[in-house]
């Protein structure tokens, strides 16, 4: 398992999503994460080649859930971004992900929302918040 930070009676696990360009899956994921998680545990983002802004789409299917992601930009993961993270949770960026020894990793296949109707992004989205459930309810069950 993944190493701990003791905050108080809490265990404060650190999360990094990354995906390709930082502007879709993995910032949907760090806004859901941050939400749910009510402070438990933190949470960033990164991509191995970021894009320049976070997708309209993903503002908009975020914005349906009262999230406002529109003052985020997309940044480069970097090795101290990677150290941060007690846990990786990787969406297509495959080799280009650095593998730091002694941090967890989890692959979410899910479709880059890029260029996709909001129909597809919406699915996309609900899809990262039940994964993020899920896995939430797995770090608070951690020792």
């Amino acid at each position: 398992m993944a190493r701990f930070r003791e905050t108080g009676s809490q265990h404060e696990l650190h999360v990094l999503f990354v995906c390709l360009h930082n502007a879709g899956r993995s910032q949907m994921s760090q806004a859901l994460f941050e939400r749910a998680a009510r402070g438990r545990h933190q949470a960033k983002s990164a991509g191995t080649t970021p894009g320049q802004s976070v997708h309209p789409v993903v503002l908009d299917v975020m914005g349906e859930l009262g999230i406002d992601i529109s003052e985020r930009t997309p940044q480069l993961l970097t090795p101290e971004l990677a150290q941060w993270a007690d846990l990786v949770v990787t969406m297509g960026c495959g080799d280009e992900c650095p593998f730091i020894p002694g941090t967890r990793y989890i692959d979410w296949e899910l479709p880059d929302p890029a260029g996709r109707p909001i129909e597809e992004v919406r699915a996309t989205r609900d899809e990262i918040a039940r994964r993020v459930e899920d896995l939430i309810s797995e770090l608070d069950g951690a020792p």
